[in-house]
């Protein structure tokens, strides 16, 4: 089995099962046993067909008499791999994106002509390739959402936040590449003897270019494998969530309820910044998450963290007004780490509907556990306006004990007077993400 075989693979079983791209990809490089070059190269295929699906079907339909809704499932990925190689990989011959995509339908396609049909297609887009058909540019939503292969309905909503041309940005953006970026466990290493010991295994490192304690890392292999991940000395965590705990502004000595933790990066940013004095009471819904949050804080050997499986929209009586601060990073739609999982743009908009109420439930419920005088931050890894500030302003007209509290963040960031900022993968180079600072009156 080689890249190609295993991003086909992967990209039917998404598409079948609706499961999550990386896991499934994970599986099946684990399965095929490639060795790190060819893992890189199905791992791209994969993400590279997602991010730009929409941009490859418009292209794809232009050359297939038959309409690609009726293609075996096989078949159009198989297309869109191809297409996927020769309009966006210059290093990869065509010939050969054709020749393999015409093998890989052989050998997994039902259709005896699916084959043929395959070769033909892709030659002719092959051909095509300097004068490709024109995206229909009269309604921009849907210009934009071809362009960029976002779902119409989140490109609209996103031109209603930020204009045509910051629109375009962000989709952009989202189609980039992300920095891998790794939290130095300060309790155990500096910064720079970090990126010596990763520079020895092979790793490129460079300071993050405005968030201290964090590293830029590129070439790093299976990160399990590092030595120095191993030993815990780094965790991995894009910096807006560091900055959500750097907005908590926990303390040594306090005590500290992470209400919806798993995988725990937030959890474990909160006990470093403690100096893994006091108590961090870290809580998931799913019993099996504790596992997660319990073995990464033995791994960066922190103490202070006290795993916990609840439910945050359930009221626990012996945490009433028992923490000094308490977060709440709460489920939502992901549509600021799109990035990351591509596919999560293709997601069903409808169930996303039923959220802003499930996180207004754990907001109220998580505020009767901040002690008078303590802080709350709400934030989510959304764009959404009613997932954000939305759902902080019905909490506040339905409690009078909470207001937004200003604070500053380092970097591009800087001030928030209001007490609520959303960072944005176009202006800030993090995730997209939203954080709001509430102070319980005294």
């Amino acid at each position: 089995m080689d890249a190609r075989e295993v991003a086909l693979l992967t990209l039917n079983a998404c598409h079948r099962q609706g499961g999550w791209s990386d896991q499934i990809l994970k599986k099946q490089l684990a399965a095929a046993g490639l060795d790190s070059r060819d893992g890189a190269l199905a791992t791209q295929l994969c993400f590279g067909v997602l991010q730009n699906q929409i941009l490859l079907d418009f292209y794809l339909s232009q050359f297939s008499n038959l309409p690609l809704k009726k293609m075996e499932g096989k078949v159009l990925q198989a297309l869109r791999l191809g297409a996927y190689q020769i309009l966006f990989l210059d290093k990869i011959p065509a010939s050969a994106a054709v020749n393999r995509s015409v093998e890989l339908t052989k050998a997994h396609c039902k259709n005896p002509r699916a084959a043929g049909m395959v070769n033909g297609i892709l030659r002719n887009l092959a051909r095509r390739v300097d004068s490709l058909p024109t995206i229909p540019k009269e309604d921009p939503a849907r210009y934009l959402s071809t362009l960029y292969s976002h779902p119409v309905w989140l490109v609209q909503e996103m031109l209603m936040l930020l204009g045509t041309e910051e629109t375009a940005a962000l989709l952009a953006a989202n189609n980039g590449r992300p920095p891998v970026t790794g939290m130095v466990n300060t309790l155990r290493t500096t910064a720079g003897d970090l990126s010596r010991a990763l520079e020895e295994e092979g790793v490129e490192v460079s300071p993050h270019p405005w968030l201290s304690h964090c590293l830029t890392l590129n070439r790093t292999g299976e990160l399990e494998r590092l030595d120095a991940f191993q030993k815990g000395l780094f965790y991995i965590q894009d910096p807006a969530s560091r900055l959500a705990v750097e907005a908590l502004d926990p303390a040594s000595g306090m005590r500290v309820l992470d209400c919806c933790a798993a995988p725990g990066g937030k959890t474990f940013g909160i006990a470093l910044a403690m100096g893994d004095r006091g108590e961090v009471v870290s809580c998931d819904l799913h019993p099996h998450k504790k596992g997660l949050i319990r073995a990464g804080a033995e791994r960066l050997g922190l103490k202070c963290v006290a795993p916990r499986t609840a439910d945050g929209t359930v009221f626990c009586p012996e945490w009433e007004g028992a923490f000094d601060r308490v977060l709440v990073d709460a489920p939502c739609s992901g549509l600021g780490v799109i990035r990351k999982k591509p596919d999560i743009r293709y997601k069903d908009p409808g169930p996303l509907s039923a959220l802003p109420e499930v996180q207004r439930r754990i907001l109220a419920n998580a505020a009767r556990y901040v002690r008078p005088g303590g802080a709350l931050v709400y934030s989510t890894c959304t764009l959404l306006r009613r997932e954000n500030e939305e759902v902080v302003s019905a909490f506040l007209k339905g409690n009078d004990l909470f207001r937004p509290e200003p604070f500053s963040l380092p970097g591009p960031v800087g001030a928030v007077e209001s007490g609520m900022v959303t960072l944005w993968p176009q202006r800030h180079g993090t995730d997209g993400f939203f954080i709001c600072k509430l102070r319980r009156e005294g």
